[in-house]
């Protein structure tokens, strides 16, 4: 597997350096944005961290949200532990069916970071598959995109090919369009369609905006077809294209641009609806 030649190399490195003794000043950071840029905590997880005493700035420890700091010139510890400001990283990864979304299993199963390079571990996934599931997992340093591509309110698409015993007939797809009950809530489907049968075993393509657990699986038993595979092939403007399982690539910029210009969009819609129920 080809490494990623763009990770720290000796060039970047010499440049950093220069920028750094001739070029202006790093801007100071909030503490919380600088723990989350680097990829340990989200920005809200960063300062619950900060509460609880166990970030500590240049020998004294930071409280106070206000708090910030200048990359490369202050001295962050998190527990003890150097926080080292991160070059920005997003990759697309293939994880196979059977690998778990975790860094640890107790169990002694196989997690997507032991198929990864040793640097990812500082990455976090984008959105969790669960065990049985394949396919697009995001990984990132990016704390706050990160959260802000997942959740809900984003309203990001999810793209999934569900493998299930056929046949599919035009009665289910528009009990699909028309949503579900199921115990923990109403879910339908942004959009859903099938794809020829190939031996017997049919296929339906299921988008959705929302992440909950095991959503598809239970959306389409609800209908008479229990899932027999399912891989994710798109998340918001990331594909899994030929990528093989196991496989990864750094995120393209194209890709990242437009991510970026869903999760701003999303903001001013909020920031829209919050206004308007303030006068209404």
């Amino acid at each position: 597997m080809k490494r990623d030649r763009r990770a720290g190399g000796s060039g970047r490195s010499r440049r950093r350096g220069r920028a750094v003794s001739g070029g202006p000043a790093p801007k100071p950071v909030r503490l919380q944005k600088y723990i989350s840029q680097a990829g340990v905590a989200s920005r809200r997880q960063a300062e619950g961290l900060m509460l609880e005493g166990r970030v500590v700035v240049n020998g004294k420890p930071a409280t106070e949200m206000g708090v910030k700091v200048v990359p490369g010139r202050d001295t962050v510890l998190l527990d003890g532990r150097i926080v080292e400001p991160a070059r920005r990283r997003w990759i697309v990864f293939h994880k196979p069916s059977g690998v778990l979304c975790t860094r640890n299993d107790p169990h002694g199963g196989q997690t997507v970071y032991d198929l990864l390079p040793r640097w990812a571990m500082g990455l976090r996934y984008v959105g969790r598959l669960d065990r049985e599931t394949s396919g697009l997992l995001l990984l990132t340093n990016e704390g706050d995109t990160a959260a802000a591509l997942a959740h809900p309110s984003g309203q990001v698409e999810r793209e999934y090919v569900a493998t299930v015993a056929g046949p599919v007939t035009a009665r289910d797809l528009r009990a699909l369009r028309r949503g579900v009950e199921l115990e923990d809530g109403f879910a339908r489907p942004r959009r859903v369609r099938k794809v020829p049968p190939d031996d017997d075993h049919w296929s339906i393509v299921v988008v959705l905006t929302e992440g909950r657990k095991r959503e598809v699986r239970r959306l389409l038993k609800a209908v008479g077809h229990p899932v027999l595979a399912l891989e994710r092939t798109r998340f918001g403007p990331f594909r899994l294209g030929g990528l093989s399982p196991g496989g990864w690539r750094p995120a393209h910029s194209r890709e990242l641009e437009e991510a970026r210009s869903i999760i701003a969009g999303g903001r001013r819609i909020r920031r829209g609806s919050v206004k308007r129920r303030a006068h209404a």
